[in-house]
């Protein structure tokens, strides 16, 4: 099974790099890293780690203009007429505020906010490419220096029917799902300023535990007095060398009604919870609204099946350094 998924993947991408790739880079000529390309009209795909996507007007025949963005830069409007193999994207303003010309020293402790986990299927959210799911953490300690040393990440690997199978006879279907990781500035309740330009990503798959440990202390990520979210982001499947594929938002099934577009989904699920009291869950559509925070709760999100049974907060866990001095 794991070799034909990644036969198959391989086939995908060795397409994809036949034809021909527009690639995004700096005016410094770095790649830009996972792009966000969105289409207008609430589709859209990601650069991968070179820069690079593919874009054909024999997939997206309606398509006439490309907004293109990423942390850190200035956003770009193209046509699709005369879309060039490279793109040349520019810095915006350096907004980072809280700045630490040097890393803090002596003896610290390690604060723990533990993730939250359980194994039903059901009370999952099933990721897309389209949508980011943010949680805000307090600052506990605003007196100390706090540096974020890790995350505890819940994910749920196994597929719905697992627990009526043979599970020493069973293979796990095995996948490869690239995540990237954004954390943000408090801004008077919803996500505002990144606090790192660091392209901070990590794969999932089917060899993983209920709960993914992530060290993130190189970044040198600084709790703000005001608190910080941290948000996860689908950027879609990876061939065998972690290198994304190119993964379409949309899946489109033939019905007896025609045609039907039906969201893409990627494993592993996200496990959410009602064990947390405040809501401190935020969620937007990236290609659509200009990618608005919102929090999630009845009263902003319609038609879910998780607010409708009270799960309002995915449970996300981290690890603080906290200093002394």
């Amino acid at each position: 099974m794991n070799k034909i998924y990644y036969i198959l993947l391989s086939c995908i991408f060795s397409f994809h790099v036949k034809a021909q790739n527009t690639t995004i880079i700096s005016n410094s000529q770095e790649p830009v890293s996972y792009a966000t390309i969105s289409f207008g009209n609430g589709n859209g795909l990601f650069a991968d780690d070179a820069g690079q996507f593919y874009f054909t007007k024999k997939l997206y025949k309606d398509i006439d203009s490309l907004f293109i963005s990423a942390i850190g830069f200035k956003d770009l409007r193209l046509t699709t007429d005369s879309l060039p193999k490279t793109i040349v994207m520019h810095p915006s303003i350096n907004t980072l505020d809280e700045v630490f010309l040097s890393k803090p020293k002596g003896k610290f402790k390690i604060e723990k906010i533990k993730p939250t986990v359980h194994e039903d299927y059901y009370k999952c959210w099933l990721p897309t490419i389209e949508s980011e799911i943010a949680v805000y953490f307090p600052n506990n300690n605003p007196t100390k220096t706090q540096r974020l040393s890790s995350l505890q990440i819940p994910i749920k690997v196994e597929a719905k029917d697992w627990d009526k199978r043979k599970r020493k006879t069973s293979e796990k279907r095995s996948f490869s799902t690239l995540f990237k990781v954004n954390f943000y500035e408090n801004n008077n309740g919803l996500p505002g300023d990144v606090l790192t330009y660091d392209k901070i990503v990590f794969i999932a798959n089917e060899k993983n535990e209920k709960i993914l440990e992530f060290n993130v202390t190189q970044h040198d990520i600084y709790m703000p007095k005001k608190g910080l979210f941290i948000s996860l982001q689908v950027l879609g499947y990876t061939d065998k060398n972690g290198r994304l594929l190119p993964n379409k938002k949309y899946q489109e099934i033939k019905t007896t009604r025609g045609i039907v577009k039906v969201p893409t989904t990627f494993r592993p699920l996200l496990p959410f919870t009602d064990e947390i009291s405040e809501k401190r869950t935020f969620v937007k559509r990236v290609f659509l609204n200009g990618g608005e925070w919102t929090l999630f709760d009845k009263q902003n999100v319609e038609k879910s099946n998780l607010l409708k049974a009270g799960l309002n907060n995915y449970g996300l866990g981290i690890n603080l350094e906290v200093y002394k001095e």
